[in-house]
């Protein structure tokens, strides 16, 4: 490490530079001064360029033994393969099995509209049977609301 020269050394110095080498040859030593700095700054440039574009060589060469590897290996078979599998749940992700909340014994089933409406169209009588089995089929733990879709808002 370079030391470091406060203000008072560099008067000091310069002080002692005039008095050495004389006022008449002061500027041309600082002129050869700055030309050798120049260089050697210059030649520390080319250096650190030279190790920088050795290190990107070194890089790519690396890169493209890895591509050639990966080439060599992987078939567009095995990625089709990769991209079909189903995705995980987060039970899954997690370690537990997964269980429904309600479980499908519990669960009535759904009276569509269709069967409704064509209960309608043949007799009252046979849609409010259809209706009283559906309710008389539901548990009594399962709410009232089970069997009716979320709703599904969109975004505007």
């Amino acid at each position: 490490m370079l030391p470091s020269l406060g203000f008072n050394e560099i008067i000091i110095l310069g002080i002692l530079a005039l008095v050495v080498v004389g006022p008449k040859d002061l500027p041309l030593l600082f002129r050869k001064l700055g030309r050798w700095t120049a260089k050697l700054r210059g030649m520390a440039q080319e250096f650190r360029t030279g190790f920088d574009e050795l290190a990107r060589q070194a890089e790519l060469d690396e890169l493209k033994k890895e591509v050639d590897a990966l080439r060599r290996t992987t078939s567009l078979q095995e990625l089709r393969n990769e991209f079909t599998k189903p995705l995980p749940t987060l039970e899954d992700y997690a370690g537990i099995k997964s269980t429904p909340a309600i479980p499908a014994s519990a669960v009535a089933p759904v009276v569509t509209s269709t069967v409704a409406e064509n209960a309608e169209d043949t007799d009252d009588v046979a849609a409010e049977k259809a209706v009283d089995e559906v309710a008389a089929a539901k548990p009594e733990g399962v709410p009232e609301h089970a069997d009716v879709a979320p709703i599904v808002r969109s975004a505007q």
